[in-house]
């Protein structure tokens, strides 16, 4: 499989009042395109520091970040702001949703920031909608719905740029099991169409939907390996 990123070396370290913290001390890694991966590691380990540097809303201190052939380790914050409009999207565990805006509108939210609401939009965040499950809750705010409704507005919303990578930190940590499971089948779903897919989890059994899961320790990767899924 094609790369659709890559992280070479990459360093990054938290300035503290006078101590500097090391959060990734040198992660080299290749994210193959339609690839399902959970990022998984104790607290502290650096994953989510790696999520956020792969989501462009971080820069390493050092080391080198390739999407989609292009290095933007050292991009601005515009530059940053566009390529994370364009290549990727992003689901977050407490959903991000805003509260005044029916499920349509939160849908639409990434285009409105980029000034691209329009009618033919508007069909194509409704379709989404219908994609993940709330064709009947088109016109229903944050509050009237329940956590994997809410989940599933922020997977709608994730896709409405159509992009290379989603972005998944710990998509379950706020649900049941049961709803859990049905937000995992929709994203292997996604992936099976394929999307690539990197996910943060710390739970074993949300990490066993993915394809491959990589673990990270004290700012370094501890292992990498492939799940068989016809085991």
């Amino acid at each position: 499989m094609a790369a659709v990123a890559q992280v070479l070396n990459l360093v990054k370290h938290y300035q503290m009042e006078s101590v500097t913290v090391p959060a990734l001390r040198g992660v080299t890694l290749t994210f193959d395109r339609g690839d399902f991966i959970a990022l998984m590691g104790p607290s502290g380990s650096g994953k989510s520091t790696l999520l956020n540097i792969l989501g462009c809303l971080d820069r390493p201190t050092s080391g080198q970040y390739i999407l989609a052939g292009h290095d933007v380790s050292r991009l601005s914050d515009d530059e940053l702001s566009e390529i994370r409009g364009r290549y990727l999207g992003f689901i977050f565990q407490s959903y991000n949703l805003i509260p005044q805006y029916t499920v349509v509108e939160n849908i639409e939210v990434p285009l409105l920031y980029q000034g691209r609401l329009n009618a033919e939009t508007r069909r194509r965040c409704i379709a989404l909608a219908r994609m993940v499950g709330l064709g009947e809750r088109l016109d229903h705010r944050p509050t009237q719905l329940s956590g994997g409704q809410q989940q599933r507005v922020a997977i709608a919303r994730a896709l409405v740029n159509d992009p290379e990578i989603i972005l998944a930190d710990e998509p379950t940590g706020n649900l049941d099991s049961k709803t859990s499971e049905e937000i995992m089948q929709l994203l292997c779903a996604l992936n099976d169409a394929g999307r690539t897919i990197i996910m943060v989890t710390h739970e074993n059994d949300i990490a066993a939907w993915a394809r491959r899961v990589v673990r990270l320790r004290d700012g370094l990767v501890e292992s990498d390996h492939r799940i068989d899924l016809a085991a």
